[in-house]
């Protein structure tokens, strides 16, 4: 029993998707939140820039104690994961796009992929899709926008509907039933990708769930899971300014009830 709070990283507001289902499906652990939105998005920047990055967050969030820490960032978790268990002591989930429950649930025999370049470049992605091209078609692309859009609060705009639709749209008329949401920002563009998608039959896949799942064996495993009377805490940093962390928070009450697919 461990009742030090859990870490959770992204680059900015997206990982508020993965923070959420924590939330909801561990209701005794506490959470430290931090959002690097001073230097989000991190899919165009170079892996070296990212671990740099990614080694200040991890530090501000050990200096609190955490037991674990989920790097709820495709991009950073693409870049840095491997350095981040080499180098620090307390044990790391990340992220990948959600490739496999895709490929396996998929009718059609076409899944899209929605990702950030830095992603889509990653060695886990490509290992993934490798290990199912031969199951079902692949059709990937950048999200391009898309984590500006969420970043400034204009994911329910008319604006964000037709984003979306630049990417989402030429994936369906390739048949794909199934597109994974491979950016923890993306989720937040969850209404705006319904109404494109329409009465068309894709279904979102969100690999938040998973993450969750996966945090809740290790702490099982490890013996870090927090007694079943301890309250939880709620706290969030960020690299950026007081504006910033006020409209983190406010995200994430929204987050808290949003239903993310």
């Amino acid at each position: 029993m461990n009742d030090a709070p859990i870490g959770v990283f992204d680059s900015g507001l997206g990982g508020l998707t993965v923070w959420s289902e924590l939330r909801r499906k561990l209701p005794v652990e506490s959470l430290v939140y931090y959002g690097d939105g001073k230097n989000c998005p991190y899919g165009d920047k170079s892996p070296e820039e990212v671990r740099k990055h990614v080694d200040f967050a991890v530090r501000r969030l050990l200096d609190r104690g955490v037991k674990l820490i989920v790097v709820a960032c495709n991009a950073a978790t693409a870049m840095a994961i491997d350095h981040l268990r080499e180098t620090y002591p307390v044990p790391f989930v990340g992220l990948e796009p959600a490739v496999k429950p895709a490929a396996l649930s998929s009718h059609s025999g076409v899944i899209g992929i929605l990702a950030t370049a830095a992603t889509l470049k990653g060695r886990l992605f490509r290992e993934t899709s490798q290990r199912y091209a031969g199951r079902v078609r692949i059709l990937s692309r950048v999200g391009e926008g898309f984590v500006e859009l969420v970043e400034s609060n204009r994911e329910n705009s008319d604006e964000a509907v037709e984003t979306v639709r630049r990417q989402v749209e030429p994936m369906i008329e390739a048949g794909a039933d199934r597109i994974v949401l491979g950016c923890t920002h993306y989720p937040f563009l969850v209404p705006a990708m319904r109404r494109v998608i329409g009465d068309r039959g894709a279904e979102l896949v969100n690999p938040a769930a998973a993450v969750e799942r996966h945090t809740e064996a290790l702490l099982r495993e490890l013996g870090l899971a927090s007694g079943a009377g301890h309250a939880p805490r709620y706290e969030f940093m960020t690299s950026a300014d007081e504006a910033y962390l006020c409209k983190l928070i406010a995200k994430s009450e929204e987050a808290a009830t949003a239903d993310f697919g």
